[in-house]
């Protein structure tokens, strides 16, 4: 396969046939990497375990930013590899080189501590351009019938490489570090789901009012459906931007085994929580993540995409990608054919109703590093998907 990317997505990526195959490869190979990992011969700047891009390297591919695994047993034995080249790195496969690749330094806040001792890495990460931390580092589901057997929250928990429960004010502190010092440019802030009727929503809501007064960055805060949907309204007034609500799968048979815990939520009411919070947030600022890779009907999952996106919620498809030491962790990630098939369908629908990644103020859809949608959206705006 011989792609041979250089730059970024300019405006005119896709004017011409050429251009339009140069982005059509693009889009397949991040989709690729994001399948078969990558295998890393110059260190580069990632992270292990916990909520978020788990066990990954952190890159920009062809001007695309991009969260690949790059620790685990999938990449080790990754057709690709990435090595270090003068301005940057390149992207390789079979000795033939693929793609530009640049990487990001080790944040400059991650070397600053709190007054009581605490470093800044443990209470928040970068994630390429955006600052992103779980609030509460532990969930009621862990450990117990109903847990997530794709999470590994409480992992990076148990192997000290966080704190279990953040406060506004150590949030407020880290996040304009990592602004000030390393250009992040939104945040997002997830936490574990709580037993209390609002699922941790007010709390983590506070923490983004404290993050976006000291920034005035755009926050992004994810929680699970709360009881009472008034509890959406309490979080706008604290001034978040972004909500997202993830039901994870729209295969009610796959989301009982997964998810036994959100399923018992039900997707039905998954969707009177989007409605709801889109009303409030407006289109576009509202998402949810759709994992393939656990046995989904694709059709089902097409149809669920179709749905949220005409009630104006951004459904994130990413692919799986499993995490050491959790209940999948000998999983494997879908085929990349699987997961370039589903993005098309649902870019192409997306386009038709004017929805863009570029309409996010903050969060997992602004940042779109976790999936291969983003590539997509040049050609789906020309009807060339």
């Amino acid at each position: 396969m011989s792609i041979h990317i250089a730059g970024g997505p300019a405006a005119d990526t896709v004017s011409t046939d050429e251009g339009r195959r140069r982005q059509a490869a693009l889009a397949e190979l991040l989709v690729d990497l994001q399948a078969h990992g990558l295998r890393v011969e110059s260190p580069i700047e990632g992270r292990r375990g916990g909520a978020g891009p788990s066990d990954s390297g952190q890159l920009w591919v062809g001007g695309y930013s991009l969260t690949v695994p790059t620790d685990n047993a999938t990449a080790a034995d990754s057709p690709y590899a990435l090595k270090a080249e003068d301005d940057g790195y390149g992207i390789y496969r079979d000795g033939e080189r693929l793609a530009d690749a640049h990487g990001q330094a080790r944040p400059r806040f991650y070397d600053l501590q709190t007054a009581d001792g605490i470093p800044y890495w443990q209470i928040g990460l970068l994630h390429l351009d955006s600052f992103a931390s779980t609030v509460v580092q532990t969930c009621t589901y862990w450990g117990t019938a109903d847990q997530c057997t794709f999470c590994g929250i409480e992992l990076s928990l148990e192997a000290g490489r966080t704190i279990v429960k953040k406060t506004p004010e150590q949030l407020a502190e880290v996040a304009l570090a990592a602004k000030n010092l390393d250009g992040a440019v939104d945040v997002t802030l997830t936490t574990g789901s709580s037993k209390a009727p609002d699922r941790g929503a007010r709390y983590v809501a506070r923490c983004g009012h404290a993050v976006k007064e000291a920034t005035g960055l755009p926050v992004e805060v994810q929680f699970e459906p709360p009881r009472d949907l008034e509890v959406l309204d309490e979080v706008h007034d604290l001034g978040i931007d972004t909500l997202g609500i993830h039901v994870e799968t729209f295969d009610p048979d796959v989301l009982a085994r997964v998810a036994p815990g959100k399923a018992h939520t039900g997707i039905e009411r998954y969707f009177e929580t989007w409605e709801r919070a889109v009303e409030i947030f407006g289109k576009g600022q509202v998402t949810t993540y759709v994992i393939l890779g656990m046995g989904e009907d694709p059709d089902l999952t097409i149809r669920g995409c179709q749905r949220a996106i005409d009630i104006g919620v951004y459904p994130f498809v990413v692919p799986l990608r499993p995490v050491a030491g959790s209940l999948m962790a000998d999983a494997s990630p879908p085929d990349a054919a699987y997961t370039n098939r589903i993005n098309r369908r649902v870019v192409s629908y997306m386009a038709l109703r004017g929805m863009y990644s570029t309409v996010a103020k903050a969060g997992c859809a602004r940042c779109q590093a976790c999936s291969g949608m983003r590539a997509l959206e040049p050609l789906a705006a020309q009807g060339a998907l």
